[in-house]
């Protein structure tokens, strides 16, 4: 179906926002950053564990106070939150520093989590494109994707000038403040703000609709599918630096490069082509949508758990291209869900309260992550990365078989 929107003013700032905030030039390299500062699987765990336990107690409150008192400060709060958290992340070398950084980083996502999607699905409904939600979704997505490929070409090439992965934070300071600047150039429409003087009544008028919206079987469905594979990549996506690195070895060339030098190319190369095919997926995420296939949702959920499992058997026998092959349909599957499932639950929710159901799925989603991170690192520590995969993916497979029991 042809694209009926226009590629306004307003499209590029969307395009804008998500290739500027995917500039975080240390996310290739974090799992490595952190075994750099000689952290074991277990606290790298209960780093990522506390991350999204943050995210997890504030992310309701955070989706109905930007839905009351305006998004575009919520948004704003969430960068500048992520600056300080940078500069500790740059000059920390102590567990307990790290520990606050990522309590930061936590805040940082739950203040934005959910909010620019629903400032998107506004200025469609403005504009009268509803039924293009999936292809516009997608199209700004891709420029996330395109973002994250970037940023980790560029922090390749900074550790193989640098020889550290701690010099990558400091190039994720400069898009962030420029992204300040594109927010506020955002329309006041899109703020989406109560008026002050019965915002209490907004507050409990939003709660009340919000409760009884992902009540609804419908909305429950989506929420629960898009959650649980939102957040088994979230607690997996770093462990496929090892993958990288063990691929590394195997490559003739740089041979007379520091290992960590050579690491940090090689890994950059692999995580840019990795988000490039990222930013196909979501631009062809209206195709998938509109291909007559039933039940994307399960299915595709299904997929990516059993991707994961099969991952993780390969790393434990060392096939290790075989497995990285796995771990980028991952991804691909990833980046081909959220526009769609995104626009499955505009469907099915009342528009004003869009960001707190957003929200809601995001904090489900961080529940799932903060039980299953402290496992996945106990278990790499016991048995080894690829053991760790397999029953994390085999675990949630489970899950989502019993949910979908329950709702049937």
């Amino acid at each position: 179906m042809p694209t009926n929107f226009i590629k306004d003013r307003q499209y590029w700032k969307f395009c804008a926002y998500g290739f500027l905030k995917n500039l975080r030039f240390y996310d290739a390299f974090l799992l490595l950053y952190f075994l750099e500062n000689g952290l074991s699987f277990t606290q790298i765990g209960v780093l990522y564990a506390v991350r999204e336990i943050t995210i997890n107690v504030a992310e309701v409150p955070s989706g109905l106070v930007a839905d009351t008192y305006g998004r575009k400060y919520s948004l704003v709060a969430a960068f500048g939150i992520y600056l300080v958290a940078f500069l500790i992340y740059y000059v920390s070398y102590d567990f307990f520093l790290l520990l606050l950084a990522t309590f930061l980083i936590g805040v940082g996502d739950a203040f934005r989590s959910g909010t620019h999607k629903g400032m998107i699905m506004d200025y469609l409904r403005e504009k009268g494109w509803e039924k293009q939600k999936v292809a516009y979704y997608g199209q700004t997505r891709s420029w996330s994707q395109m973002g994250s490929a970037i940023s980790a070409f560029f922090a390749g090439l900074m550790i193989l000038y640098s020889g550290s992965y701690r010099s990558v934070y400091v190039l994720a300071i400069v898009p962030y403040l420029l992204n300040f600047v594109n927010i506020y150039t955002y329309p006041s429409s899109l703020n989406f703000a109560a008026k002050r003087q019965v915002a209490g009544a907004s507050v409990l008028s939003n709660a009340t609709n919000f409760f009884r919206t992902i009540r609804k079987k419908e909305v429950f469905t989506i929420v629960n599918s898009a959650a649980l594979h939102s957040a088994f990549l979230k607690t997996i996506k770093d462990y496929v630096q090892l993958l990288m690195v063990n691929i590394a070895l195997l490559i003739p060339l740089w041979r007379g490069l520091e290992t960590t030098k050579k690491n940090g190319l090689v890994v950059g190369l692999l995580y840019s082509l990795i988000f490039l095919l990222n930013s196909w997926a979501s631009r062809s995420a209206i195709r998938l949508s509109e291909s007559g296939l039933r039940n994307i949702p399960n299915k595709s959920l299904l997929t990516g758990l059993g991707c994961g499992m099969f991952c993780g058997l390969l790393m434990h026998f060392e096939y290790w291209l075989w497995a990285l092959l796995l771990f980028v349909t991952i991804y691909i599957i990833e980046s081909l869900r959220k526009p769609i499932l995104t626009g499955l639950l505009a469907d099915e929710v009342e528009n004003r309260i869009l960001t707190s159901v957003l929200s809601a799925q995001s904090s489900y989603q961080t529940l799932v992550a903060a039980m299953a991170a402290p496992i996945v690192g106990l278990l790499a520590d016991r048995f080894g990365v690829g053991i760790a995969l397999a029953v994390i993916s085999i675990a949630l497979i489970f899950l989502t078989l019993l949910t979908r029991q329950r709702l049937i």
